[in-house]
């Protein structure tokens, strides 16, 4: 059975929205720290930004800063166990989509982190997410965005440089 598309009214952290209810996306064991905030919608800041808002539909305080790591560090692949890959109702984990919470402190954008170790991976099909705490992460837990920015935009070693300024 089909469930009914429509649009509702949800106040988030951005302000009143109008969402539609088939772009909720279901957690079924909530967020770290906020275990019993289930339903959440992916809200865009601006069109041409990597960041988005994960915002509760029932709690309008709460919407974290989240983002593709994959933007930033291209060799980011967190670990997810069968179990999770099965109640997310996918086979390969390139499926769905991985996002990363963003951390800005206040006053300071240069000091904006990624944090690594409980990525959100969402399954858009199903419209069902889990965070995914790694419990062995391989490398830092945290990335400064600013130098991770720079870092995937710079060049390959092979590039030609002889069309540089002189």
């Amino acid at each position: 059975m089909e469930q009914e598309n429509k649009i509702i009214e949800i106040d988030t952290r951005l302000g009143r929205r109008s969402i539609d209810s088939s772009r909720i996306i279901y957690f079924p064991k909530g967020l770290v720290g906020f275990e019993t905030e289930q339903r959440f919608v992916l809200l865009q800041i601006r069109a041409d930004a990597p960041l988005l808002v994960l915002q509760s539909v029932t709690t309008p305080q709460l919407g974290l800063l989240v983002t593709e790591p994959k933007c930033f560090l291209e060799d980011y692949q967190p670990h997810v166990t069968e179990a999770e890959m099965s109640t997310l109702g996918l086979a390969k984990l390139d499926e769905a989509a991985i996002l990363v919470t963003v951390s800005i402190p206040q006053g300071a954008p240069e000091k904006a982190t990624l944090s690594l170790t409980g990525p959100i991976i969402i399954n858009h099909l199903t419209c069902i997410g889990l965070q995914v705490p790694q419990n062995d992460i391989s490398g830092p837990a945290r990335v400064n965005l600013y130098t991770a920015s720079q870092t995937s935009q710079e060049e390959p070693e092979e590039a030609d440089t002889s069309q540089q300024p002189s």
